[in-house]
């Protein structure tokens, strides 16, 4: 049998689903993921995690990971691989009102919406942030390189393997490098957002100590796309929903220009033609040249991710020592949760899709001497600006899941109110609201922490995380 042939076991096909009697995963949305494993070369039993749902503009569920044996399918995650989140302690006493409108606002006046088309990088850069990854933003922006350790893959995959940065200037066609360039770091609305918030409650002590958080300290958490980069990357090789008319006409010409000027035979022109121009989720083999370009191309997207990602946590770090008046400010964990890695799964080499789910070694995964190689690597499960969230660890059972766990459990919360077992907070609690295009903030009331806590009894219960920290919203930019 051929690396691409796809496996004929029926079981392998049938999702591992990772619900509850409360959480139910919808069948409808089951049946749409069957279908689209229905004649994948699987390595391992599909996985789907609380907060499953399917989003119209989406070709795949969310909360799901897919691990193949012989190909890479880039429709498999999200157009904006390296979506991802962050948490970061800082130093710093409980904020006033005034000092807490001002950091909001610096952040919407730094990174305003609609976004400015200000120039951030030269071409050069766009380079070396991706090959260097987070390391390029750590030099750029005079961090503490401690913080790589509590980034995923220290912030840097290798490209080296695929050809490396000569043959991704070759492969990527210029106008992804120049349009990268601009909006280096960001927020925005939709469902990004910064979260200031207040360790409310510590669940682990010794895992708490380890990742440096502690009862009654502020942290704040940020939801940030991977920049213009990635962006590119994911729709020049798969054809994708999620498009305005805009970027389509420029993803057409982008995507002629990476794919069709450059081939070399009928046969390599039938095969990008079938891979990159039609509907559906292309499966691109692995063990020839298109394989290793969509590998090289993924691998510089999660590198542009993490230094965009890093140059947010840079700014954010900046503010809050500026207007929250913090002494220190400290990278807790950097979490994407669109993304396309190769992996060990049950011994083998696969390539492991994650879509709106994040990856959770365990400590024995991790590297030794390290905080994550002593408790786990840290996992952020939020709910919503209304509700507290969690900080966890990956705990020993994750290799379950293919190593996943959730990213949210915005629907599972949602579903909760509609069912009518979650309802306000008894406490009367609210966070103060800040959104791109309003004056004044709003003050919004809390929900109880039934369904956020449904969602994570999920993943603590079959042992595929454990709870660090619960995490109370005060004020929130989105």
């Amino acid at each position: 049998m051929s690396a691409t042939t796809p496996r004929t076991d029926a079981a392998l096909r049938v999702p591992r689903v990772f619900d509850s009697a409360d959480v139910p995963a919808d069948p409808q949305v089951l049946a749409t993921l069957e279908r689209g494993v229905s004649a994948v070369d699987l390595a391992a039993r599909p996985v789907v995690l609380p907060d499953f749902h399917h989003k119209h503009d989406m070709e795949m569920p969310s909360s799901i990971a897919v691990a193949t044996t012989g190909t890479i399918r880039p429709a498999f995650t999200s157009a904006s691989v390296n979506c991802g989140m962050a948490l970061i302690a800082l130093d710093a006493e409980r904020p006033e009102d005034t000092a807490v409108t001002a950091f909001f606002r610096a952040i919407a006046a730094r990174y305003p919406h609609p976004p400015s088309w200000r120039r951030e990088l030269s071409a050069d850069d766009v380079v070396r942030a991706a090959v260097e990854g987070a390391e390029f933003g750590v030099e750029r922006y005079g961090l503490d390189p401690s913080a790589l350790e509590r980034i995923e893959e220290g912030g840097r995959l290798d490209l080296d393997r695929y050809g490396g940065a000569p043959r991704l200037r070759r492969e990527l066609p210029a106008l992804s490098f120049q349009a990268s360039r601009f909006r280096f770091g960001t927020v925005g609305p939709s469902n990004h957002f910064v979260e200031l918030q207040t360790v409310e409650e510590i669940l682990d002590p010794a895992a708490a100590a380890a990742l440096g958080v502690a009862k009654g300290q502020l942290t704040l958490q940020f939801h940030a796309g991977g920049g213009l980069l990635t962006g590119q990357v994911g729709r020049l090789f798969a054809r994708r929903k999620k498009i305005n008319r805009a970027l389509a006409l420029e993803m057409a010409f982008a995507r002629t220009l990476a794919h069709l000027f450059t081939v070399r035979s009928m046969t390599q022109l039938r095969e990008r033609l079938d891979y990159y121009f039609r509907d559906g989720c292309p499966a691109i083999p692995l063990d020839g040249a298109e394989g290793s370009r969509a590998m090289l191309a993924n691998a510089a997207a999660m590198n542009y991710g993490f230094a965009f990602r890093t140059a947010t946590y840079a700014t954010l770090a900046q503010l809050a020592m500026r207007e929250l008046g913090a002494g220190s400010v400290k990278l807790v964990v950097d979490s994407p949760h669109n993304s396309i890695y190769s992996e060990q799964v049950d011994g083998a080499e696969a390539v492991v899709h994650r879509h709106n789910s994040c990856r959770a070694y365990p400590a024995e995964r991790m590297s030794p001497g390290t905080a994550f190689g002593a408790v786990g690597q840290a996992v952020l499960v939020p709910g919503m600006h209304y509700t507290s969230s969690y900080l966890c660890v990956a705990s020993g059972g994750s290799e379950q899941s293919l190593y996943s766990a959730c990213h949210g459990a915005g629907t599972v919360i949602d579903g909760a109110v509609r069912a009518g077992w979650s309802d306000l907070d008894e406490q009367r609690r609210s966070t103060w609201r800040f959104r791109y295009g309003q004056d004044e903030p709003e003050r919004v009331p809390h929900l109880d922490d039934r369904g956020i806590d449904a969602a994570l009894s999920i993943l603590t219960r079959h042992d595929l995380v454990r709870p660090v920290a619960r995490l109370r919203p005060m004020a929130v930019l989105n």
